[in-house]
């Protein structure tokens, strides 16, 4: 059986731009969202479309797919809102100071609030002094003030009169307080006229002293209760005088909010406690003045301060990317202030948090970064849950300290939160947070790839040119694009699919468009597109070379020519974060007198994974069914990766294995020209493996580097030939018959090329065709069988 190698018209799907009519990007209007991703949009648009509690959005998929800049790009374009948008402001709750009254604004009122307050603060820090310093206040002031002292003089007179007449006279001490003296005619007795006086004269003074003293405790009340009249008649005064002038300046303003009851009653309250703290405006404890304004606004009192929380510029739903979801970051904090050395807050310093002012739209978070700050997951769904959003001090809930703080009145929550994560995460958050299903019932999964044909190449075209709008790089011609769509392809791992990797092609065409304008080109063509992904091959290639190189000095053993027993070159992928590039690996095996088994020195020593394993398993049973279906196979084969240090795993050498096996136990020499990849089944068919590029021109690399030959190439499952997207210099090889590629459906046909025999098959009877690979690997067995009997 003859095995034709691949043509090089099946190693590379080159990109023909069949709808493409225009020469360049520059005339071609760019894509108005992310190319490919129609079940991503699809369910971003189900869940905007939902307002009941719990439709938030996980949106699933690699990093580089373009998830936030398609959740971006709709929301800005696309997302159709019927919901109005507010201002949020906190304002002073004058029945409790530490709970802070939120009122909740139409867009675009909030500032105009703020401005209104400052205006009526200024208006009145300027009227109210003027009220309260003019002659006919002072007159009227001057009216009660004089009834008070008619009053307290007029009693104080009749008292004095009353002890004169029974001579004594009422006086006040230095200290301020009445007291009354005996008098010896107009004068006041002295300690020796006194005691010269008889005892009844004394006795008698005493009495009247008593007498008047009571009088004078009960004239004492009196004149405290005219006084505590005169400060009620004082206030009412002064209230009627601020009664005038602050109701004259507030009406406007509460005619000015009628739609708004809240803003409303809070003027209302406002103007209340205006009246009740009038010594702030008229400055009469200049202590107390200036703590009541101490803030960064001296000019406006800090109880009177409307602290806009979140202002919305348009009336459109806000869209916030949160990039550090700190906790204080995303629900907002209270600053504290320092005013002569004593530390003081109040809802002026209450600060906005990522979650505030998203309110009423949307807001995108990192996920794994979400969950890897302490607090923020418990506080977001505990948010989402409630539907509002309380502003609690972190350092409270984390302590047992019992600082004082404020506790504001909870903002009502209206937010779609959109989560961004992979699969991982996706499936831990389902697995062992019970809420997560309930809060983020909508899952935006992120395709890879998308189909390749004639519209998607159009569209990938047009996602192209966008980028090269966007991002004011020079426009790429016909033959650019074609190239980038081709190496979007390689980038999938297959032909008939393209890379949703967004970020990827955007980076391309940013090294594309730096090759160009280093050559003074006006354009980005091809060729500048080919040095872009020459440099980055270049820049992240060091491992692949050095590992080159052990090829070249001949520190890894490595057999390009001629032929060897039990000995074959296999293919592996070795992948840095950011490359990855093909290999070839030696295998060997060799035959000892046994039960038949295969001894896998990998597994051993625990150096092979669980799929290299079953691997192995898999190939031992084929080779059972083939070769051991009457008796057991006297021989235990050992296989190994020969020069591996690392771990070894996948199922990708088994192809390989089972040849090496075969060449063992018959002795029959395989060809060390070809080296190849694939798995197979129990049943010897082959199944299609990954990184089948980068193994090709891994091998092609080593054989260049050892002296090529005409006959060298590589095997391959056929169900991966529409993955070849392979480079242009193994594509010429090819069309020059310098290289070839085999694909094949079966192992037989692999045993075939390697050994340039038949591979054989059971007949009907059980034996094997003379002349086949697979009928002297019998006779070896039954010799062997035939010794030890």
């Amino acid at each position: 059986m003859t095995q034709t190698s691949l043509t090089s018209d099946r190693l590379y799907r080159t990109s023909q731009l069949n709808k493409l009519d225009v020469s360049s990007t520059k005339h071609l209007e760019p894509l108005d969202e992310i190319v490919g991703q129609d079940r991503a949009r699809q369910a971003v648009e189900f869940a905007m479309s939902i307002k009941e509690k719990g439709y938030n959005i996980y949106a699933v998929g690699q990093n580089g797919l373009g998830k936030r800049t398609m959740m971006m790009r709709y929301l800005k374009r696309h997302w159709e809102y019927s919901h109005q948008i507010f201002d949020w402001c906190y304002v002073a709750n004058f029945q409790d100071s530490r709970c802070p009254t939120v009122l909740q604004v139409p867009a675009g009122r909030g500032i105009a609030l703020k401005k209104d307050i400052e205006k009526l603060m200024g208006k009145l820090g300027k009227a109210l002094p003027l009220a309260f310093d003019n002659e006919m206040y002072f007159t009227r002031a001057d009216v009660l003030k004089g009834q008070l002292t008619e009053q307290q003089e007029g009693a104080l007179q009749t008292l004095t009169n009353d002890a004169k007449a029974q001579s004594v006279s009422l006086s006040i001490t230095t200290a301020g307080d009445y007291q009354f003296i005996a008098l010896n005619g107009e004068e006041p007795h002295s300690e020796e006229t006194f005691d010269a006086l008889s005892d009844d004269e004394q006795a008698n003074f005493d009495k009247v002293i008593r007498e008047l003293e009571i009088q004078l405790r009960g004239l004492v009340r009196k004149l405290t209760e005219w006084e505590e009249q005169y400060a009620e008649q004082q206030q009412k005064l002064d209230e009627e005088i601020a009664i005038e002038v602050v109701a004259r300046l507030i009406k406007p303003m509460i005619e000015n909010y009628p739609d708004l009851p809240q803003v409303k009653k809070y003027l209302k309250g406002m103007q209340a406690d205006i009246l009740e703290n009038l010594d702030i405006f008229l400055e009469e404890s200049e202590d107390q003045a200036a703590l009541a304004y101490a803030a960064l606004d001296k000019k406006l009192p800090r109880r009177y301060q409307v602290n806009v929380l979140v202002a919305q510029d348009e009336d459109v739903p806000p869209v916030i990317v949160e990039d550090s979801p700190t906790y204080h970051n995303i629900f907002g904090y209270v600053e504290n202030a320092t005013y002569k050395g004593t530390v003081f807050t109040d809802f002026s310093l209450i600060r906005a948090g990522s979650i505030h002012r998203a309110n009423g739209g949307v807001l995108l978070i990192d996920a794994v970064k979400v969950l890897e700050r302490p607090y923020v997951w418990d506080g977001l769904k505990r948010a989402l849950s409630s539907r509002k959003v309380s502003l609690s001090s972190l350092e409270r809930e984390v302590t047992l300290s019992g600082t004082i703080s404020l506790e504001p009145e909870p903002i009502p929550l209206d937010v779609k939160i959109v989560l961004f994560g992979d699969y991982k995460t996706y499936q831990l958050l389902q697995h062992y947070d019970a809420e997560f299903s309930e809060l983020f019932r909508v899952t935006a999964d992120f395709e890879d790839d998308m189909p390749r044909n004639d519209d998607s190449e159009m569209k990938y075209a047009k996602f192209i040119s966008s980028i090269c709008h966007d991002n004011n790089l020079l426009h790429c011609d016909q033959g650019a694009i074609g190239r980038i769509i081709e190496h979007s392809s390689r980038q999938s791992g297959d032909q008939d699919k393209l890379s949703l990797h967004s970020a990827d092609i955007a980076n391309l065409l940013r090294e594309s468009n730096y090759q160009a304008r280093v050559s003074n080109a006006n354009i980005i063509r091809a060729s500048h597109v080919e040095k872009a992904l020459a440099s980055r091959d270049m820049r992240v290639s060091r491992l692949r070379d050095h590992v080159m190189e052990g090829f070249t000095n001949g520190t890894t053993l490595l057999q390009t020519k001629g032929t060897s027993i039990g000995q074959i070159n296999a293919l592996s992928v070795l992948a840095t974060q950011d490359y990855a590039f093909g290999a070839p690996n030696r295998i060997t095996a060799t035959t000892s007198f046994g039960d038949g088994g295969v001894l896998d020195i990998e597994r051993s020593v625990k150096l092979g994974g669980n799929i290299h394993s079953k691997g192995v398993m898999i190939l031992t049973a084929y080779l059972s069914s083939l070769l051991g279906k009457k008796a057991k196979i006297p021989l235990t084969t050992t296989l190994t990766f020969e020069q591996s240090y690392g771990g070894v795993d996948g199922d990708s050498a088994s192809m390989a294995e089972f040849c090496t096996v075969i060449s063992a136990i018959s002795g029959i020499p395989l060809r060390q020209d070809l080296a190849i990849t694939g798995s197979m089944n129990q049943f010897g068919e082959t199944q299609p493996i990954g990184g089948v590029n980068e193994k090709i021109e891994g091998f092609f690399d080593a054989c260049t580097i050892k002296g090529p030959k005409s006959t060298q190439g590589v095997i391959i499952p056929s169900s991966n030939v529409h993955n070849l997207m392979l480079r242009k210099d193994v594509i010429h090889a090819v069309e020059k018959g310098q290289f070839h590629i085999y694909a094949i459906s079966h192992v037989s046909e692999a045993l075939e090329l390697f050994t340039g025999m038949p591979a054989g098959k059971l007949d009907a009877k059980g034996k094997f065709k003379s002349g086949t690979v697979l009928q002297k690997a019998y006779e070896c067995i039954s010799a062997l069988r035939d010794d030890n009997q």
